[in-house]
């Protein structure tokens, strides 16, 4: 399973400290999932235990799955593994900042960023593959989040289009993904010294890309799921020796510090960095890294400047009893969302998600869309359902209702979907390729 090559260099890096590393492997892995605190959920039967370093995160028992559980698609909680919940916290999110995932898919992080804003500030996640960006927004929408914007563009790109803008901005950089063999054999089959030396590359190429989008006094951070110095320890030498603006504070008592004397060109301030064991915590590998940026820059940028809100989002709202969140209404084609206030002039970006979509207007009416369900904690009309009930609604079928016209499905109080009541039948809008098969 672990490549020969990969082994030989952890076995001199590691010394003799490398059999327990590689005792690690044939250890369980540790599964976890964070709670989505705008969806709160009875989850005991899921054996949960917290996550010492992550507000909400929690270990699971692997055979209670809750991945096929009613509750994963209303956005109860988010499957995420333990050691990948620790980047976003260190980025130290405060309600109402505007905030920068760079390199967002599939989300993990995005949907950790948008709890610690609440529905303040401005998150904009960015994914440069456009497949990934989809599942990306994804998940966005199953978890509620209203003030999150979804774009599709290089770091480059964004980089010159919003110097000094963002108060956070998340790089968890694609690598050679080392900290993830025991968790994805794929990994592993295409590990080899060039493919290190690739992602280094471009890891720094899309480091440096963030810097300038950073504002004065904000915080950066920089992760991987990799154990290579060379995509660690040196890209953050290398960025600190190029720009000399920005600064490693002083490490918190979390973690394993990085190792200054793995870089070509030791600093001693990478000791503030933070390594992940997997024989040293109940998680796979990461790294991770603080960045702060001296000075006081702080360039605006263009808004998004509202459109007026439709009557037929208007009468629908009214007649549904459906709250539309504070935001700025934006046309995309036929479908409306709400942006947060805060989102940058969107014209001349790959948008796939303009904040909270609202629906599509057509002949005069509103098709109501997924996302305004999921986010939406009560209507005038709602139909609730319990795990066992919704099962069938799930796979696509109707379900008996009394309601007429548009109603919010509900199970045991956590909003789902919208279903359309008629003679005695919740007529199913849960999306299709989101169904259970």
């Amino acid at each position: 399973m672990i490549p020969s090559g990969f082994e030989e260099k952890m076995r001199r890096l590691l010394g003799g400290e490398f059999d327990e590393f590689l005792a690690s492997y044939d250890a369980p892995r540790n599964v976890g999932l964070r709670v989505n605190p705008k969806k709160p959920a009875e989850l005991s039967r899921f054996g949960l235990s917290p996550v010492p370093w992550a507000e909400g995160g929690f270990y699971y028992d692997p055979q209670t799955r809750p991945g096929l559980s009613p509750y994963h698609e209303v956005g109860a909680y988010y499957l995420q593994e333990p050691s990948a919940m620790a980047p976003a916290g260190l980025l130290d999110v405060q309600p109402g900042m505007r905030v920068l995932d760079l390199c967002a898919a599939p989300g993990g992080k995005s949907t950790q960023l948008a709890a610690s804003l609440g529905d303040t500030g401005v998150l904009i996640a960015n994914e440069i593959h456009p497949q990934r960006a989809k599942i990306l927004s994804r998940n966005l929408e199953r978890m509620g989040a209203a003030n999150a914007v979804v774009l599709n563009e290089p770091p480059e790109k964004l980089a010159a289009r919003f110097p000094d803008a963002f108060d956070r901005i998340l790089v968890d950089a694609p690598c050679s993904g080392e900290g993830m063999f025991r968790k994805e054999e794929a990994a592993a089959a295409d590990w080899s010294a060039a493919t290190v030396a690739m992602c280094a590359a471009r890891q720094y190429e899309i480091l440096c890309s963030a810097a300038r989008m950073l504002r004065g006094g904000g915080r950066l951070v920089y992760s991987t799921c990799t154990f290579s110095p060379e995509e660690n320890e040196v890209v953050i030498a290398r960025f600190l020796r190029a720009h000399p603006d920005f600064y490693l504070p002083e490490r918190l008592p979390l973690f394993e510090p990085g190792r200054p004397e793995w870089a070509d060109d030791p600093l001693p301030e990478l000791a503030n960095t933070y390594r992940l064991w997997p024989h040293r915590l109940r998680g796979e590998g990461h790294f991770a890294a603080v960045l702060m940026r001296r000075g006081d820059a702080d360039t605006p940028y263009d808004e998004q400047a509202p459109a007026p809100l439709p009557r037929e989002i208007a009468s629908f709202a009214r007649d549904a009893g459906a709250a539309i969140p504070d935001g700025l209404p934006v046309p995309f084609g036929d479908t409306w969302y709400l942006a947060p206030h805060g989102t940058p002039a969107l014209a001349g970006l790959k948008v796939l998600r303009a904040g909270l979509a609202l629906g599509e207007v057509r002949k005069d009416r509103l098709e109501p869309a997924h996302a305004w369900a999921l986010w939406l904690r009560s209507a005038a009309q709602t139909a609730d359902f319990s795990e066992a009930e919704i099962a069938p609604f799930l796979r696509g079928q109707t379900l008996p209702g009394t309601q007429t016209g548009w109603t919010l499905v509900t199970v045991d109080g956590l909003s789902l979907s919208w279903a359309k009541g008629s003679d005695g039948v919740l007529k199913n809008h849960f999306p299709k390729g989101l169904r259970w098969r």
